[in-house]
């Protein structure tokens, strides 16, 4: 089976860079990413299943884990690129790992944002999955825009109040493009109660990996260093004074951090054993 393009927002030239946005999202989240990064990189950054333009591709009311990742290797064949180096948040850190490992040939490297392998736990995925269906049926029934006030009044992006207060109605404001039909068949598809588990998998995952969190936010903190454990090439940055989106909360830091990373392994040299660092915010 093959994928259908999705669509995307792309600037710059050079090597591609995939870039991936969270849950709610659409690829003009990542914009400041795509500018820091578009003398060097092809930076293509699609609308994910169900987000933005990227819609009516639903079957049986939800969009598909697996399914999703050709779309991406669809997206990426139609921007004229065979690889990429791949940064995901979120939602889309665990795509781009899943790309990682199913179509491993399409990947050069990784930078993920708040990312997980999944759920490891059957029962706490189940239990997930259900939630997830729980949360969908609400967006249907009460419409995006109250569902997006929900949604960012969670712990998890308690730390994005400190935003500016413009910036944080500028988001709010691009999350209500969507079609609530739509973003549901993302929840139900697409959230970590459906993905399959790839814990598993993650010791064959032989590019350099650069795991990016916010030390705010404890649980992927320790999620992240359990995945490194499992990584052949990875590393942690942890980002000061940041929560679960930490390219939002300290955006110079993370810029910093993923350039470095990306000029490192576009070099020849090999890249270092699995480690962690600290990236002090700015």
């Amino acid at each position: 089976m093959t994928g259908r393009a999705l669509h995307v927002e792309r600037r710059g030239r050079g090597p591609a860079l995939m870039l991936l946005h969270g849950f709610t999202g659409t690829g003009r989240s990542l914009a400041d990413l795509s500018a820091a990064f578009e003398r060097e990189f092809d930076t293509v950054a699609p609308d994910l299943p169900g987000h933005g333009a990227s819609t009516g591709g639903a079957r049986d009311g939800r969009y598909a884990f697996d399914d999703t990742l050709r779309d991406l290797v669809a997206t990426l064949d139609a921007a004229g690129h065979r690889r990429a180096h791949w940064l995901g948040y979120s939602m889309g850190a665990r795509l781009a790992l899943g790309c990682a490992v199913r179509h491993p040939e399409r990947v050069a490297s990784l930078v993920l944002i708040g990312g997980r392998a999944g759920i490891a736990d059957p029962a706490e995925r189940a239990a997930r999955r259900l939630a997830d269906d729980e949360l969908a049926a609400r967006i249907e029934a009460i419409g995006v825009a109250a569902f997006v006030d929900e949604w960012l009044a969670q712990p998890l992006f308690a730390t994005q109040q400190r935003l500016d207060p413009a910036v944080r109605a500028e988001q709010r404001h691009a999350r209500l493009v969507h079609d609530a039909r739509e973003l549901a068949a993302s929840l139900r598809g697409l959230g970590p109660g459906m993905q399959p588990p790839l814990f598993a998998d993650l010791p064959r995952v032989d590019v350099p990996v650069l795991l990016v969190v916010g030390v705010l936010d404890t649980r992927f903190v320790a999620a992240a260093h359990e995945m490194a454990a499992s990584l052949p090439h990875a590393e942690v940055c942890e980002i000061a004074a940041a929560g679960h989106a930490a390219h939002l909360e300290q955006p110079a830091a993370v810029i910093a951090a993923v350039g470095d990373f990306l000029r490192r392994v576009t070099r020849p040299a090999s890249f270092p054993p699995s480690h962690s660092v600290q990236e002090t915010a700015t």
